[in-house]
């Protein structure tokens, strides 16, 4: 089909992104990386710091020193909170890494619940949404 400089053909869309919706809960979920990151951080640092702050439940099948799961929060809080940097970008890879640090933190917050119940329903609440919201929206994709 032919066109004048400049203009678009006819029946040819080009999507970077997808609707608009769907890059909004792109950044969504990269904002709640960023902000669950960042809070399991603090959660880390606080169970590194003092092991007073949590009550641990007796005979807990997956029962660790709360200085042991401090560095583990610290470390998966950092890692979270960089995946969540990195969508921002827009690369594949980052939507690829946030999905798998997102399950990873599900895991880590599950085995976490006997410590701090309230607030590891909500980040598994939150990891769940990051991974679903990640994972419907495709952008880079260009249809001719």
């Amino acid at each position: 089909m032919a066109t004048h400089a400049g203009e678009t053909p006819v029946g040819n869309t080009s999507r970077t992104g997808g609707s608009s919706a769907a890059a909004g809960w792109t950044v969504f979920a990269a904002v709640l990386m960023v902000f669950g990151g960042i809070m399991a951080i603090f959660e880390g640092i606080s169970a590194i710091a003092t092991d007073k702050v949590f009550v641990a439940a007796p005979h807990y099948a997956y029962q660790f020193n709360l200085t042991s799961w401090g560095w583990i929060h610290l470390i998966l809080g950092i890692i979270v909170a960089c995946a969540g940097v990195a969508l921002f970008t827009g690369a594949t890879w980052a939507r690829v890494v946030g999905v798998i640090v997102a399950g990873v933190s599900m895991v880590a917050n599950f085995i976490w619940l006997p410590y701090f119940p309230l607030w590891a329903i909500v980040m598994i609440a939150i990891d769940a949404f990051v991974i679903w919201a990640l994972c419907t929206s495709s952008p880079g994709i260009v249809e001719d």
